[in-house]
């Protein structure tokens, strides 16, 4: 018996369609079986399922409708996910501008809409139809939708799962027993759901009453449905053993690595540990080796930008670095730049902590601390292997920037990366390790700054207009934007309804000349360089960010997002 049944029969008694005596009796005969009274009505043959659902409806002010003789269109139906869609019970029929209307057959069930509001990010409305009819639709509409860790917690609280990965193969997978074949699958469909919503770091994260599971989707993370808090001890020993950790260490960070094949492609999975107050937080990069093939016109160059990159990379010596926080792609820019120069007659060696990407005709050196292989170290030994090009995976200290620098002076090409804001500050940070100015000056030829914006969705762009509020943080550039086309994402299935779909890079590029080394060696301050280097035309990274919102590439608010310290 539901707890709304009585609410029911009172809605329906006072329409006309039951009397009371048949409410009291269809309430006792519910109750002895243990089933809502609305099944009992239509088993007692009091009234039809139909004529029940249309009463509810017009008392809560919504359509009933036959969903057997519509037909919905395909846009409509891949609004909702087909995974969201058997598990609340409800089709999508119409699309109205940012509101989606669901057919459903309960109409108090007000915590489904509620749920479907939350996932999709839009307004939903609902209409009411018969539970047979959603499932035809379900079953027509959204036919072998597939697995999901959704699904699979529901299966594993019921206890009916089998073994089984859907499309997802490792290597080196021990032998699986009948206890551990859930855990295996579950965390196999985490880490293949993870790979089709493209998302680049799965986070496990134990809190004291959750085991939360989330997603970095173009930069941003995303809450998905949490395995029960019981089963996270299980999950993360099952995750250690993939990347061959010690699972009775749990008092120390550990490192790892997965190699698996998800749906015919070649993924490693960059895994990292760490102790928390409750329980070990694991996070798994994704590193996809298809994205290798990444051109420099990929990366969100504009052709001006590019052939002035081009150039640098072309250089026989000198140091180009690539600065940025953690996660604005730094790293996949210098394998871009690798990939683009990689020759048969050139020798390219890198040294990485870790070796992120294999690449072929390139030699890789994983830095090993614990046994003295560390950045210096390894520089030193390849520069006794004679290569034309090397690239250091970040320059992190005074011993590792001046063999970089004594590198590039005796004709090596070096590429790099540094944790700085600006381009321009990364003068100042290899003059504050220690290196002298000098010799900063000497070898640095070129450093970019760059960030990761999000692009917006091309199915589902629309026009827009910028707000007062943007054009007066804008400035001067207002005016240029206020007259130009903008272009934002509506939201739609093929972009989980987030308005964008993958990421594209804002560069700043700071070309060291004559008159910049110069002040170099008067150790001028950052700021100063600043002034000189947007003298001798350099684009801020707001300023790029505006080109790619005049080229309808990406928003002003994600502009606004990477670039909000960026003095124009």
């Amino acid at each position: 018996m539901s707890a709304n049944d009585e609410y029911v029969v009172e809605i329906l008694e006072g329409v006309g369609l039951i009397n009371r005596t048949q409410a009291q009796e269809s309430l006792r005969w519910a109750e002895q079986n243990d089933q809502p009274v609305i099944d009992a009505l239509v088993a007692r043959q009091i009234a039809t399922k139909s004529d029940i659902l249309k009463a509810l409806a017009n008392q809560f002010g919504m359509e009933f409708i036959t969903l057997a003789g519509m037909d919905i269109d395909q846009a409509v139906i891949d609004l909702i996910p087909g995974e969201v869609a058997q598990r609340y019970k409800v089709v999508p029929v119409y699309r109205n501008e940012n509101t989606i209307t669901v057919a459903l057959s309960d109409p108090l069930d007000v915590e489904t809409l509620d749920s479907l509001r939350y996932i999709l990010r839009c307004g939903v409305e609902g209409v009411v139809t018969t539970p047979d009819e959603i499932d035809a639709a379900l079953k027509h509409y959204y036919a072998a939708t597939g697995l999901s860790a959704a699904s699979m917690l529901q299966d594993m609280t019921e206890g009916s799962v089998q073994a089984g990965t859907g499309g997802l193969e490792l290597s080196g997978e021990d032998e699986v027993t009948d206890a551990d074949a859930p855990i295996i699958k579950l965390v196999s469909l985490i880490i293949l759901e993870a790979f089709r919503n493209r998302a680049s770091d799965i986070h496990l994260e134990p809190q004291e009453k959750k085991f939360r599971v989330r997603y970095r989707i173009d930069g941003v993370l995303h809450e998905v449905e949490s395995p029960p808090k019981r089963l996270q001890s299980a999950i993360i020993s099952r995750v250690k053993i993939m990347a061959n950790m010690s699972i009775a260490e749990k008092r120390l960070p550990q490192d790892g690595r997965i190699q698996i094949n998800v749906m015919g492609r070649d993924l490693d999975l960059r895994v990292s540990t760490i102790p928390s107050n409750h329980g070990e937080s694991i996070v798994m990069r994704l590193l996809d080796k298809e994205s290798l093939h990444l051109g420099l016109p990929k990366l969100g160059f504009f052709s001006d930008d590019q052939q002035v990159f081009e150039r640098l990379i072309g250089l026989s010596d000198g140091i180009v670095l690539v600065t940025g926080p953690t996660g604005s792609g730094k790293t996949t820019t210098l394998y871009a730049c690798l990939n683009y120069i990689n020759k048969p007659d050139r020798k390219i060696i890198t040294v990485e902590d870790p070796v992120e990407y294999q690449m072929s005709g390139i030699n890789q050196v994983h830095v090993r601390s614990d046994i003295g292989l560390t950045f210096a170290a390894a520089l030193r030994a390849m520069l006794r292997q004679a290569p034309n090009i090397i690239m250091i995976g970040e320059i992190r200290d005074l011993e590792t920037a001046e063999i970089a620098v004594n590198a590039s002076l005796t004709g090596h090409l070096v590429f790099s990366t540094l944790h700085t804001n600006d381009a321009p500050s990364a003068v100042t940070r290899l003059i504050d390790i220690g290196v002298k100015p000098f010799l900063v000056a000497s070898s640095t030829r070129a450093i970019m700054a760059q960030r990761l914006v999000r692009k917006i969705c091309e199915r589902c762009k629309e026009p827009v207009k910028a707000t007062e509020q943007q054009l007066r943080l804008l400035g001067p550039a207002a005016e240029q934007i206020s007259q130009a086309s903008l272009f934002k994402g509506r939201g739609c299935a093929d972009c989980a309804h987030t308005g964008y779909r993958g990421r594209i890079g804002l560069f700043e590029i700071f070309v060291i000349n004559d008159s910049v080394r110069h002040l170099i060696f008067e150790r001028v301050s950052a700021s100063v360089l600043r002034a000189k280097a947007r003298e001798l035309g350099m684009r801020t990274l707001r300023e790029d960010g505006l080109r790619k919102v005049i080229a309808g590439q990406t928003t002003l608010e994600e502009v606004f997002r990477v670039t909000m310290g960026d003095q124009n």
